[in-house]
């Protein structure tokens, strides 16, 4: 009995005469390509694989030899050999040193094996061998550095990961990813200031690959904030290529019939994270006889996740999207019959914002995930609260603002630890602790010169942070030394499961928020164990978020009016210890009762929410985002933000922008808009 090779398992062995050519070398390159495409097209991986081994077999001395076995190694991780894929991409390699994309796909596949560190040799060396850079090696090159900087980001070697996006960053400036990703890491190691100069990338590009996060961490500046938004959601999301393959449902008349609304929260973070501990207890109190709850996750798998488990538990449905694509993810949204559909992410890690493009359901929604504006065509509306976003500051937001109470969902529920004592936290017992447990990135120059003044002022206090890596701990206890306080004077708190983290937050005195990027669910950990929060409230949603969380545990003294209140108010606070224990004793009577932590009515209000979309809905009425001269704002505010101004009134920033665009108009007409050029804005 002969075995039947994978070309005689073909119906009708039309391949034997390709074979023979292959065999006796009349088999041209371009041919080999097409045939083992049409074959992998028609579902014979594995004779496209066997028919590529043959032609290598007998055409060894061919000058693009590299290039068959580049695409022999392609159909072989096609068929799950990764092992025979890194050989045919080492043949390659061997054969043609300087072949790019075969040393970024080995290293791709070393990474999807965890071998990180073979995976950036591969990339490093090529990025070394073509350091005389020529048109036809430069994007791999610019591939293989940002890969470095990706992988050596997430294992947490982020100095390593900082030179490699530099290099990628002066190779393309007009390119945004690497200075992207390279801005954010200077953040998050407290690196300041945080651009740098440069020969090759100008104060204007840096400004231009700012993500709307990296600037909401930079500048309090909710217009060049909405205008990124908007530029990313129309350059980096896009209009899907296949909408034509989606036809969106029409609305569904709900209301008055009996029928309950179908309301879908779509987010990668419903399990052990902030977005899902915050929702885990509102979607368990939604009121089932109005809505029915549909949960779209498209995160990581989590199979041991106890809020995971919860939340799946809460819904009526749940729904694992991570493995399917984008239109067939929207597809089973529509087919699910969705009437108002929640973006919990927004534009943040795992998002997948182009669902949403396709606009499966008849009303999309901007809520809990995202501090800002989505600027996008098809985000009709923003859930808020009067205290983030007031009548007056709706300018900023390209979605029509609905208000809940408190922007911050509690959990009423979560799992608290036995609080430990100060010394088995690191912290001594006779000193006033101030605590600030933002992520580094959210702390600036000017934040961090706040906090060595209000220490200098209270001798014998100590700053509780939460750590970062090493190197970034000491940088923050160098820039202390520098500013006259003994660095032991800076405590690091490590990573902790929550439920130890919310023991211990209550150990400190003081809680001191971070500006302009404030404090979120962290700040309403903190008031729920006790803490009192002080912040100062700024003009974009990420400014004003923390307050937002004071004023709902009704403790709103604890807003201060500007960066100098805000350090006046810290010091007196830590000299009157009468005035803080009468702040903590409000914090504990008023901890059931408080607007933070009704979630119960929450979820009321959301109910009552999702109903009016649904009646704006049905009777025509759902809203259009204004998004007009948008891409003007991103020009201004590309050159005020490089101005560095950190606080400013609202008639002040405002007057800055309307300069600006009459300066513009001046020079070629703008059409106006609802922000600040309305009609005859310029008369």
């Amino acid at each position: 009995m002969t075995a039947n090779s994978p070309v005689d398992a073909v119906p009708g062995n039309p391949l034997l005469e390709l074979m023979a050519r292959a065999r006796n070398q009349q088999l041209a390159l371009a041919d080999l390509f097409q045939s083992a495409e049409n074959l992998s097209a028609a579902g014979h991986r594995p004779a496209a694989a066997e028919i590529y081994k043959l032609w290598i077999a007998f055409n060894d001395k061919n000058p693009l030899l590299h290039l068959a076995y580049f695409n022999y190694a392609v159909t072989l991780s096609s068929l799950g050999d990764t092992a025979g894929a890194m050989h045919a991409l080492r043949a390659a390699i061997r054969i043609e040193p300087q072949f790019g994309q075969a040393y970024i796909n080995l290293g791709r596949t070393l990474e999807d094996c965890d071998l990180i560190g073979p995976a950036v040799e591969q990339w490093r060396a090529y990025a070394d061998a073509t350091a005389d850079v020529t048109p036809d090696r430069i994007t791999h090159r610019l591939l293989s550095l940002q890969h470095i900087g990706r992988v050596l980001e997430g294992a947490d070697r982020l100095e390593e990961a900082e030179a490699a996006l530099w290099q990628a960053m002066e190779l393309a400036p007009t390119r945004p990813e690497a200075a992207q990703h390279w801005i954010s890491l200077r953040m998050r190691q407290c690196k300041w200031p945080v651009l740098q100069p440069s020969l090759y990338v100008t104060p204007k590009q840096f400004m231009e690959a700012m993500s709307a996060m990296s600037i909401a961490c930079y500048a309090d500046d909710p217009l060049f904030q909405m205008a990124k938004a908007y530029r990313y959601a129309r350059t980096t999301v896009g209009r899907p290529a296949d909408l034509a393959a989606f036809s969106p449902k029409p609305v569904r008349r709900k209301t008055g019939t009996g029928e309950r609304l179908r309301v879908g929260y779509l987010s990668s973070d419903l399990r052990q994270h902030a977005v899902g501990f915050a929702l885990s207890e509102v979607l368990e109190l939604h009121d089932k006889a109005s809505v029915e709850i549909y949960a779209y996750y498209c995160g990581d798998p989590a199979p041991l996740d106890p809020t995971q488990a919860r939340i799946q538990r809460a819904v009526d449905h749940w729904r694992d999207i991570a493995k399917l694509n984008d239109l067939d993810a929207a597809r089973m949204i529509a087919d699910d019959e969705i009437d108002v559909l929640i973006d919990v992410n927004g534009y943040t890690k795992h998002a997948r914002t182009a669902i949403f493009a396709y606009r499966p359901a008849p009303a999309i929604v901007n809520f809990c995930g995202y501090p800002g504006t989505m600027a996008s065509p098809y985000h009709q509306y923003m859930i808020a609260d009067e205290r983030i976003v007031p009548p007056e500051n709706e300018l900023y937001y390209t979605e029509k603002v609905l208000r809940i109470p408190c922007n911050q969902p509690v959990d009423r529920a979560r799992l608290v630890n036995p609080r430990p004592t100060r010394a088995e936290a690191g912290l001594p017992d006779d000193a006033f602790v101030f605590a600030s447990f933002n992520g580094m990135q959210k702390i600036t120059a000017p934040c961090f010169a706040r906090w060595m003044t209000i220490l200098e002022a209270t001798p014998g206090s100590v700053l509780w942070l939460l750590a970062g890596d090493d190197v970034a701990n000491e940088r923050l206890c160098s820039r202390a030394a520098e500013s006259g306080i003994a660095p032991g004077r800076i405590i690091f708190a490590g990573k902790v499961q929550n439920p130890d983290h919310l023991a211990r937050i209550g150990l400190a005195d003081l809680f001191l928020d971070t500006f302009p990027y404030g404090a979120h669910s962290t700040a309403a950990d903190a008031i729920t164990q006790g803490l009192p929060v002080l912040t100062a409230a700024g003009k974009s949603f990420a400014a004003r978020f923390c307050a937002s969380i004071v004023a709902a545990a009704g403790i709103p003294e604890l807003i201060c009016d500007g960066p100098d209140d805000y350090v006046r108010t810290a010091i007196a606070l830590a000299q009157d210890p009468a005035r803080l224990s009468d702040i903590r004793r409000s914090l504990e009577e008023q901890r059931e009762t408080c607007a933070l932590r009704d979630t119960p009515a929450l979820a009321r209000r959301l109910e009552t929410i999702f109903w009016q979309i649904q009646g704006e809905a049905e009777r025509g009425e759902t809203p259009i985002p204004d998004l007009r001269n948008l891409d003007i704002y991103h020009e201004i505010g590309t050159q005020l933000a490089a101005a560095e101004i950190e606080f400013e009134d609202d008639a002040s920033y405002r007057a800055r922008y309307r300069a600006e665009l009459a300066a513009l108009d001046a020079y070629a007409p703008l059409q106006p808009d609802a922000r600040l050029w309305p009609e005859n804005a310029a008369t």
